[in-house]
């Protein structure tokens, strides 16, 4: 079983810019796929990044040139800059694997 540790999230100004880190543990094996999701009050859980373990992502249409998805595969540690923040992007975010999810970290962009 595989346990994920989100981080990072926050109040932020619209344009700002916040960095989510997501840290797996409890598994001896490798992770494949990891991946961001995010769910705004009173709206569906949605994908917002994926990175595969050879480092190809893909991105949802309206983060895309905003928002990077990168890993750490040594540190089994995965991340999502965010930067030119919108009001749209405030939701909870939860870090994925195949077998787990985080708990989600808050990230509410207002002024």
């Amino acid at each position: 079983q595989v346990q994920l540790v989100e981080s990072g999230g926050g109040l932020v100004q619209p344009g700002g810019s916040l960095r989510l880190s997501c840290v797996a543990s409890g598994s001896s094996n490798s992770i494949n796929t990891m991946a961001w999701y995010r769910q705004a009050p009173g709206k569906q859980r949605e994908l917002v990044a994926f990175i595969a373990s050879g480092g190809t992502t893909t991105y949802k249409e309206s983060v895309k040139g905003r928002f990077t998805i990168s890993r750490d595969n040594a540190k089994n540690t995965v991340y999502l800059q965010m930067s030119s923040l919108k009001p749209e992007d405030t939701a909870v975010y939860y870090c994925y694997t195949p077998s787990s999810w985080g708990q989600g970290t808050q990230v509410t962009v207002s002024s």
